[in-house]
């Protein structure tokens, strides 16, 4: 019983590690000059950082072509293995790397280069303002409210 609470205890420690490190590459990220137009940045850095943890399967600080294929199962849209390094490839810039760094995520998400991952995520959702949902019990019916 008590290594289960370990385990817990231990992943909980290293998403907060992870959390940390994310949180430095935001700090730089709203420092840069090259995003000071950028509007309403910190709070799409912090969406962004939800998301990209949510993915990091190995949490390393990378989503690997697992994470990326479960991301996008997740979002309904499954894809080939080469369609997946074609995304990849798209994101890391050409490069043959293996996974999506938060640094890439980031630089795919704000820059002006419209990669299909970014295209699909946005489209998803993950840019636009959430509405806020009804906190408590559904309001009250009246006979007005009747077809």
């Amino acid at each position: 019983m008590d290594n289960v609470a370990q385990g817990g205890k231990a992943y909980g420690l290293l998403k907060s590690q992870q959390e940390e490190k994310l949180d430095s590459i935001d700090e730089a990220f709203l420092s840069d000059a090259k995003y000071a137009e950028e509007e309403d940045l910190s709070s799409k850095l912090e969406m962004f950082k939800k998301k990209y943890m949510e993915f990091d399967l190995n949490d390393k600080g990378e989503i690997d072509l697992m994470g990326l294929k479960q991301m996008l199962e997740k979002l309904g849209l499954a894809k080939t293995h080469l369609e997946l390094k074609k995304m990849m490839a798209e994101v890391v810039g050409g490069t043959s790397k293996e996974t999506i760094s938060y640094n890439d995520f980031l630089n795919m998400m704000l820059g002006k280069r419209n990669a299909i991952l970014k295209l699909i995520l946005m489209f998803e959702g993950m840019g636009k303002e959430q509405e806020p949902k009804d906190a408590g019990p559904p309001r009250r019916k009246t006979f007005s409210d009747l077809p």
